[in-house]
């Protein structure tokens, strides 16, 4: 609990171009996790497939949520990734 009051904190210290290189960092960040978690699925198991599938729908969410505050903030997203 003490963590997200900090990063909290931290977020609201930084510039407003920070706060944008950051979310282009964490979109990067989440469309890797997804391209492991398509690799992932590929090779699961019968048990884990579940897993995965709700694992990659969350990922896409976050992912797509990312996508839509840069857009808001024009942000230049291709190259950015």
């Amino acid at each position: 609990m003490y963590s997200e009051f900090v990063k909290e904190f931290q977020i609201a210290e930084m510039t407003e171009c920070e706060k944008d290189k950051e979310l282009l960092n964490n979109i990067q960040i989440v469309k890797n996790t997804l391209g492991n978690m398509y690799n992932n699925l590929q090779f699961a198991d019968s048990d884990l497939i579940d897993y995965y599938t709700y694992q990659i729908k969350a990922e896409e969410s976050k992912y797509n949520y990312l996508i839509k505050q840069a857009k808001k903030k024009n942000l230049n997203i291709i190259k950015a990734i």
